[in-house]
């Protein structure tokens, strides 16, 4: 929502409006879980400051905490990049963007036999456990000899905290679950950003080293085994896809003296000023074709 209001985009949704109730419901789960995220991060900073941390002895704490925020943010963008790349794999190249980035980062993603896309996830892979290492340090809480607990707990809950669990929630909210959501309504975004061309270099540079090849025989065996084939071949290529919807279905099309001819027909024929408006604000299209089924539908009313 917060993504959604900075960027003036409004989020859509195929749901029906909430009842007061079900509204109350959501934003009692939000706050709650915004609260308990807050807690982990207060819990996980004391102890990092106060050296109750898994972290080296020679890092200084300021300066964890800054790699701490940073490489949550690379394990960020690595998520949302994947969620990204999967949403436009069955764009046609048209609606992949237009931008200098955009066109850079689907050539390198697509081209060829399409094996970039699962070269990026082992790469992507490799460069979030990588993160990890150092994150886990930061978020796992191990008191000293002699030490007090964070904030005097008991010794039972400091049990608690000792476990991982708090780290585990706030990777988990702060470096997957948002950049994914935010990703999946705005994949295009993801894609002009510079960032996301040079992640995906790097993440193709981790695979060629071949650390993790074994990836490639076992999907093979599995793809072997149980007979798997391409989404291509259910549904079709995206080019092939957009070229199936082109036809016009001549069993509800009304033609001839008497009917409007419903979009795309009308824009074709229409001035080239309309086209353009067609083109900017895609409700206009939407309310001339409710104009034309008000008209169809009292001229059957009338017969």
């Amino acid at each position: 929502y917060l993504v959604s209001a900075i960027s003036g985009k409004k989020i859509e949704s195929n749901e029906p409006p909430r009842t007061a109730l079900q509204g109350l419901w959501y934003w009692f789960r939000c706050l709650y879980s915004l609260a308990i995220l807050v807690f982990c991060f207060a819990v996980t900073l004391v102890a990092l400051f106060d050296g109750k941390t898994t972290m080296w002895k020679g890092v200084p704490s300021w300066l964890a905490m800054i790699i701490f925020f940073i490489l949550m943010s690379v394990v960020g963008m690595l998520e949302a990049m994947q969620i990204a790349f999967f949403a436009v794999a069955k764009f046609t190249p048209e609606e992949r963007g237009d931008s200098k980035f955009q066109k850079m980062t689907c050539q390198l993603l697509f081209k060829g036999d399409g094996k970039n896309l699962p070269g990026f996830m082992i790469g992507r892979q490799l460069m979030v456990v990588s993160c990890m290492f150092f994150i886990a340090r930061v978020t796992s809480v191990s008191i000293p000899d002699g030490e007090s607990n964070i904030f005097d707990v008991p010794d039972s809950v400091q049990e608690f905290f000792n476990t991982g669990l708090l780290g585990a929630l706030i990777t988990t909210i702060v470096a997957s679950i948002t950049w994914q959501l935010v990703a999946s309504a705005f994949p295009l975004a993801f894609l002009a950003n510079p960032i996301t061309y040079i992640f995906l270099r790097i993440c193709l540079m981790f695979e060629a080293s071949g650390i993790c090849h074994g990836a490639w025989v076992l999907a093979a065996i599995q793809k072997k085994a149980w007979g798997f084939q391409r989404d291509e071949v259910y549904i079709g290529t995206a080019e092939e896809r957009a070229k199936m919807n082109k036809g016009d279905n001549t069993a509800q099309s009304h033609v001839g003296v008497g009917h409007i001819a419903k979009l795309p027909n009308f824009a074709q024929n229409a001035p080239q000023s309309l086209k353009d408006l067609l083109e900017k604000d895609p409700s206009v299209g939407a309310y001339i074709n409710s104009i034309y089924d008000d008209l169809e539908s009292g001229k059957n009313k009338c017969v």
